[in-house]
């Protein structure tokens, strides 16, 4: 009896040492290469001009950044060079990175899941060929340029389905798991090891993630790991009678019952809090949301949320109000919350 207790013991220090060594914090930064195009030169809090990636992973402990990927985007945006000269950056720091492929010339959320301009008029079989093929191609250039991606997301927030109507969930359920399908035999053809991500919004919504993942199970689909998306400020803009505290409790709780229920890891992939420099209470708020959000899903999912991402920290205010960096291109006090 008391060699079982020990080893229970063991096995739950364990597990909490891994979860603490394995926690990734991290920042999806697409919006990145166009900034700096357009003359923005960012600054850490003291003024000090300083390179952006470097100033994510050295004063605020981002291990990763995310990347998406798109088909064929008017004018390069988001295409698999901007990726790839990204990925160089930073592999050059040390940092791992997740690659999220919209099988879309443009956005793909759950709003919109658009075909690709060039896959319009082909039959579904084509179309999971384009899938696997273009997956094939980006990653391919990747490895040939001895960049491995950690994570690869197959679809963006896809709780609706993906190239719609093709795979619209409702209409077509069945095709929209032969989709994550043939994304996850392709990601894993090229890098055997990367973590295989299907991504949903509204984290904090339990019965989207049962009807949806339940969906892929049931017709074929596989994936490694689930990512979330975590938005109070959206998730009570469409709902005002939501609170943030409680949005971050079901989330918590939603990813509990989703690695149980599936059997595999869960990470925040995006996530986001208002900036408003003329009501610093607001950033003073997020600062306490996100420094939440990091605490609980590091220590209170039973080791299996793998991270926090913040979508676009870099960004400034008045194009997009959940960056989390000032006019100043300089972090505000939400970034302080990545700080342990």
């Amino acid at each position: 009896m008391k060699l079982l207790l020990v080893s229970m013991f063991m096995a739950l220090v364990s597990q909490s040492v891994f979860a603490q060594n394995d926690f990734v914090k991290g920042a999806d930064v697409g919006f990145l290469t166009g900034q700096e195009k357009h003359g923005v030169k960012f600054h850490d809090r003291d003024g000090k001009e300083r390179e952006c990636l470097e100033l994510l992973k050295t004063d605020y402990q981002m291990k990763a950044i995310r990347m998406r990927v798109w088909v064929n985007p008017r004018g390069g945006m988001n295409d698999k060079h901007e990726l790839l000269a990204m990925a160089k950056r930073a592999k050059g720091l040390g940092m791992d990175l997740m690659v999220d492929f919209h099988y879309s010339d443009s956005w793909a959320d759950p709003a919109k899941q658009p075909i690709p301009e060039a896959w319009k008029e082909h039959s579904y079989k084509q179309m999971k060929k384009d899938v696997r093929e273009h997956t094939i191609d980006v990653l391919s250039l990747l490895k040939a340029n001895g960049i491995e991606p950690r994570w690869v997301q197959v679809g963006n927030e896809t709780a609706n389905g993906m190239l719609w109507p093709m795979g619209h969930i409702e209409q077509n359920p069945k095709q929209y798991a032969g989709f994550i399908r043939a994304g996850y035999d392709a990601v894993k053809k090229v890098f055997p090891q990367a973590i295989v991500i299907v991504h949903l919004d509204r984290g904090h919504l339990q019965s989207l993630y049962d009807y949806n993942l339940d969906i892929v199970k049931k017709y074929g689909g596989k994936f490694d790991m689930i990512g979330m998306s975590l938005y109070p400020y959206w998730a009570m803009q469409d709902h005002p009678e939501l609170n943030p505290d409680g949005i971050i409790t079901d989330c918590m709780a939603n990813i509990r019952h989703c690695s149980e229920k599936y059997g595999c890891d869960v990470m925040i992939v995006e996530t986001g809090f208002e900036v408003d420099e003329q009501h610093p209470e607001k950033m003073e708020e997020g600062r306490r949301q996100l420094t939440r959000v990091i605490r609980e899903a590091r220590n209170e999912t039973n080791g299996r949320c793998r991270g926090v991402f913040y979508w676009e920290p870099q960004c400034l205010p008045g194009g997009y109000k959940l960056g989390a960096f000032n006019s100043n291109a300089a972090p505000t006090t939400i970034m302080e919350a990545y700080v342990e």
